[in-house]
Order: structure tokens, then sequence, then C-alpha cells
């Protein structure tokens, strides 16, 4: 049977339409997808070690429930998202879809953005430590850190990252400002002696000291500075690189603090939150919110903690049935989770 001029027409129309609207479902997009990842119990184990282990000579409290943080998943920085695949994002209610660009700012790599996100995690991990410690009152000091060591400079392979640096030349250096102006105002080409704390011992190092930077008139030894802490008690966080990022650090905190002190702070409960952390306990946004709550509504929280300035986004759709928790310091999340232990039906600070 011979087709009509037209039908022809139209089959031809047809093919050519479905073959142009495949190429377009498949072309690349500046998008990326943000999406619920995994939660872990910071009371929990991780491959048979806890999360959160402790000194010989710390006394610590069994505990109940969980203290979950909770994570997102997101696009590698190298892969190339499809028109389809971001409209399949933008009908999930439990993915968020945004500008690569908003992820990874200026071209950054994977291997840029981990490492980034392991420096963050340190840091926040720090961060947890002092501020759990400080809201049981004990003393935590605060003392220049090595933060990097640059390549092929005069501290590498004599100083490491997250060195405490305790004296320069022998004379106590307790900020930053110090180590900088005790080695910046010799002349390059000296000797610098350099003591530091590792792991707990105590050790020192020469180095001689090179022109680097701007001004060659100053000294440097190739690291730079941050901020680290002498802490009264040992307490080690294994989470390893499984994570990275710094939105855990109020949950490494309220865990912290629950295994240090008699009672189980959640009474049983399943309780899940994000937020950074400073060391005098103030929490912070966060990226991804609704998807963190999705993550920790689907393995079972009762009750979420919520950064205060991520209320309005957390807000803006489903609560998953958990109690939204408002959070600006760490006290916020200590009591209003005793609170809620007590009787959960309870009023507490909230979001909405």
């Amino acid at each position: 049977m011979r087709l009509s001029r037209r039908t022809l027409t139209l089959a031809v129309g047809l093919s050519f339409l479905t073959v142009l609207t495949c190429l377009v479902a498949f072309l690349p997009v500046p998008y990326v997808t943000m999406r619920p990842g995994p939660v872990f119990n910071t009371l929990g184990e991780l491959d048979g070690t806890p999360m959160l282990t402790f000194g010989d000579d710390v006394r610590t409290y069994p505990t109940d429930g969980r203290l979950d943080f909770t994570t997102v998943s997101v696009t590698r920085a190298e892969s190339r998202m499809s028109l389809a695949g971001a409209i399949e994002g933008w009908l999930d209610p439990e993915v968020a879809v945004v500008p690569h660009d908003f992820i990874y700012p200026d071209r950054q790599t994977d291997e840029d953005s981990k490492a980034e996100g392991a420096a963050e995690l340190a840091s926040s991990q720090d961060a947890s430590r002092a501020a759990a410690l400080r809201a049981l009152g004990r003393e935590v000091t605060e003392v220049p850190k090595v933060a990097d060591v640059v390549d092929g400079g005069p501290a590498e392979g004599k100083l490491e990252v997250g060195d405490l640096i305790v004296a320069v030349d022998g004379r106590r250096v307790t900020s930053q400002e110090a180590v900088g102006e005790a080695i910046s105002g010799r002349k390059p080409g000296t000797d610098a002696t350099i003591g530091y704390l590792r792991e707990g011992k105590e050790g020192a190092v020469t180095i001689r000291t090179t022109s680097m930077g701007d001004d060659p008139s100053k000294a440097r030894v190739g690291i730079s500075v941050g901020s680290g802490f002498e802490f009264p008690v040992e307490i080690e966080n294994h989470i390893g690189d499984r994570v990275g990022g710094p939105s855990a650090g109020a949950m490494f905190a309220l865990a912290i603090y629950d295994q240090l002190t008699p009672g189980a702070l959640t009474g049983g409960q399943n309780v899940a939150g994000t937020g950074t952390i400073d060391p005098e306990g103030t929490v912070g946004a966060i990226g991804g919110v609704r998807q963190k709550m999705a993550g920790a509504a689907n393995a079972g929280a009762d009750i979420f903690l919520v950064p205060a300035s991520n209320c309005d986004e957390a807000t803006r759709g489903d609560d998953f049935g958990m109690t939204l928790v408002k959070v600006e310091k760490l006290k916020d999340a200590i009591d209003a989770v005793g609170t809620l232990a007590k009787n959960p039906k309870e009023k507490v600070s909230s979001c909405g």
C-alpha cells in the first residue's frame, strides 16, 4: 500500500521531532542536584568502632536513642546533567536543582571540593569538641595551628597540617598574629626553630626561612596558620573521609556533651539535625536543609534540630512528621532535646 504524500510528510516530520526531542532531552545543562544523603548516628558505631571515643582517663556515661547528623548527596563537579535529569529533579519534592556554579564556584574540581570539605570537617570537629567542653564548664585554650603546608616550601616534611604551634625560637606564641610576627620579622635565609604539639607529643624543628609572597623582605617558612585548641581531655572523632564539610558540627558537639553527662539526653528518642558550630557554641546555617530533613525522616527521626537561620527554608513544605526545633546555640539544642525527652509534647522553641 502506498502512503500518500501528506502521510509520508507527517511520518517524516514526527520522526524528526522525536529525534530532536531526544537530542534536546540529553543536552547537558549547567545544573546539579542535591538529594537526601545517608545519616550517621553520632552515638553509634562505624565499622565496629564508636564514632566518638574518649581517653582512658575520661569518665563517660551510657546513653540511649540516636543523635543523627544528616548529609546531602550532590552531583559530582565533573558530571554533566541532562535536561531530562534536571526536569526529573524539579518534579521530585525531595530533590533540589541548583546552578552548577553555586555548588562548585570558579570551576572547582571534585578533587578541590573534597579537599575543601575535608578541611572544613576537621575544623568543625575541633570546634565541636571546644563547644561541648565549654558547655560543660571546662577550659579550652585556643592556640595557633598549622592549617596548610606549601608544597615544596621550607616546612614541607617538617611540619604537618594540624600541628599546634606553641613556640618560635623558644618563646611561647598564643595567637596566629604572634606566629606571623615571630617568623616574618627576621631576615629571609635565617633559621627559625618552631616548637609544636602533634597528637599530644611535643616536638621542635629548625627551618631555614625564605622569601615568599609579595614582600621579599619578610621571612616565610611556607605554612598558613589557623586556630587550634589545647583540649583538657582526649576526644577522637572517627567519621574519617565518609563526609566533608562543616554541617555536622552541632550534632558532634551534642553527642560529646551527652556522653560526658549522666543519663541519656535523648530519652531514647531518635533525634536528627544539622548545623555548623563555632567554639563558643553558636550554631550556623547550612545548605540543603530540606534534603537533610527528608533523609532524617526516612531514617525514622522524631525530632529535627534546625539552625535558626534555616527555619524559613525548613518550613517551606512538609515537616515529614517531625518536631522542628529552632537552634541558635548549643545550649538551645541541649535544653530542647532534654525537655522533649521528658515530654515529647512539651513546647520548645520551634521553626514556624
